[in-house]
């Protein structure tokens, strides 16, 4: 009898993390999130993660946002699908509430929080925006810059370059 060799698995990465992030915003919490989440946590079981950030991070994703911050979540996946800027009414981690033109580039989830990672008008630069802590989401009809995701995500890890 044959030995099946399994093949080596890589962990996720977060380009691919935010993607989920932001396919399981526009799901919902409908039948389809359900099962999404339930396939996701399927195959999540199957990975050796030795890595306590990303372990951290898929228990987030595969766990349902509540109502509203979901309803929020598929507003905002919908401008980054559409390319079309929001207004963001925001309480930062201060208290302080703000309203911010954000140009949505993508959702994701690190550790134990959803973001939405977008260019801020307000500050003009790049800023990741805590769901639980967007109090309001207003679509408008201001076109987005195309961004490309995998410039913006604050999280991952940068490899070091090491001068000759």
């Amino acid at each position: 009898m044959a030995e099946v060799v399994k093949p080596q698995t890589q962990p996720l990465t977060t380009a691919e993390i935010a993607a989920l992030a932001l396919s399981l915003a526009h799901l919902g919490s409908g039948p389809q999130a359900v099962t999404a989440r339930r396939g996701l946590q399927h195959a999540l079981d199957h990975l050796d993660l030795d890595d306590d950030v990303i372990a951290a991070t898929l228990d987030t994703l595969v766990e349902p946002l509540p109502a509203e911050v979901a309803a929020r979540a598929r507003l905002i996946a919908d401008a980054i699908t559409g390319r079309m800027m929001v207004r963001l009414h925001y309480r930062d981690a201060a208290g302080t509430v703000t309203s911010r033109e954000v140009e949505p580039v993508t959702c994701l989830v690190h550790r134990d929080f959803w973001y939405l990672v977008g260019v801020c008008r307000m500050r003009r630069a790049i800023r990741a925006f805590r769901f639980d802590r967007i109090l309001a989401v207003e679509p408008t009809l201001t076109p987005s810059r195309p961004h490309l995701a995998d410039r913006f995500l604050p999280f991952q890890r940068r490899k070091r370059t090491r001068a000759a």
